[in-house]
């Protein structure tokens, strides 16, 4: 039977993992989502900060093409994944999780850069 309200976000735990390794981090529902609430303005003030140096990187491309850079892309998505793996004994399938939202944000920024290299003019010596 399948409970369609959510959990209490105050109440205690209604399951427990059966490795006994397994280590809790929270007493409740509660103080997680308000971790996870942290974390996330973390990531979005360091997402921020990318933005201003995928902007400053259009300065050094010629075109389109420069600015789309598939190889850089493919090594970001290697790299991203690899640190990932680091991790992956958490989580299942982190390496996945981590190499799909690296792609997606990439795609996002390339699509505003294309936007951001024609607010640009070229540099004449």
């Amino acid at each position: 039977m399948t409970n369609s309200q959510e959990p209490l976000a105050t109440g205690q735990a209604v399951r427990r993992f059966k490795d006994p390794a397994y280590v809790e981090l929270a007493p409740n529902l509660q103080t997680l989502r308000d971790e996870i609430d942290d974390l996330d303005r973390q990531i979005v003030a360091l997402m921020a900060a990318r933005s201003l140096r995928v902007r400053d990187a259009t300065r050094f491309k010629k075109d389109a093409f420069q600015v789309a850079a598939p190889a850089r892309q493919a090594e970001v998505f290697k790299k991203v994944r690899n640190l990932a793996s680091e991790h992956a004994d958490n989580f299942p399938g982190f390496e996945d999780i981590v190499e799909s939202a690296y792609r997606s944000l990439v795609a996002g920024f390339i699509a505003a850069e294309q936007t951001l290299f024609s607010q640009t003019e070229e540099v004449t010596p």
